[in-house]
């Protein structure tokens, strides 16, 4: 088993979702001894930004590709391999102003393309990553989960299903920011999670 985490904190150290997705790994190693883990940190290899620059590479034709834009398309695709080649995704998510990180987005955007790792058919869009499972690790400075306000779970479970990994799991650690009672019990619930996770693969 091949187990893909990725850190999309936009700190290098010191970050709560790192902390987590860290656990997560921690946790499948534990159940998986010999499972592969490769770790990809936004922070400090952050992705290109999925510019005019990068559409504008992806979708010319590879015959037709000047040189930059062949380079360019060797960017996302290399991070789509590395996602390809994983059984497991493991995701770091923190929450910036009820979304996600500009870190995390822009790697979802160079990994979601279409005749890659998705297509689109008669019957609408297919998801192409198939036979892969999904844990997704959120830390949160305030109390979301379950409520409207939450706009990760159904943005990463709808991104998810759409490229074709519906096996997800999904680990919450809340209030973290809510002093140091607080930050105790979100992450004892994190582990409340994980456990529950874990017995399902």
């Amino acid at each position: 088993m091949k187990i893909l985490q990725i850190n999309g904190s936009a700190r290098s150290e010191g970050a709560h979702s790192t902390t987590i997705a860290n656990r997560i790994s921690e946790r499948l190693l534990q159940e998986h001894p010999a499972a592969q883990l490769e770790v990809l940190d936004l922070s400090v290899n952050p992705v290109r930004v999925f510019d005019e620059a990068a559409i504008q590479a992806l979708f010319t034709p590879a015959e037709a590709r000047t040189a930059q834009q062949q380079e360019r398309a060797a960017h996302s695709m290399a991070l789509v391999a590395r996602l390809q080649q994983a059984d497991v995704l493991v995701l770091g998510v923190p929450m910036y102003n009820f979304g996600i990180s500009s870190q995390l987005k822009d790697w979802i955007d160079n990994v979601s393309l279409n005749q890659v790792t998705f297509r689109y058919t008669a019957n609408g869009p297919e998801g192409l990553l198939k036979n892969k499972r999904a844990l997704v690790g959120f830390a949160r400075g305030g109390l979301y989960r379950g409520t409207e306000a939450d706009t990760q779970t159904p943005y990463f479970r709808a991104w998810l299903k759409f490229v074709g990994i519906e096996d997800v799991q999904f680990v919450y650690a809340e209030g973290l920011n809510m002093g140091e009672e607080a930050s105790q019990a979100g992450f004892a619930a994190a582990e409340q999670d994980l456990a529950t996770a874990l017995a399902q693969f």
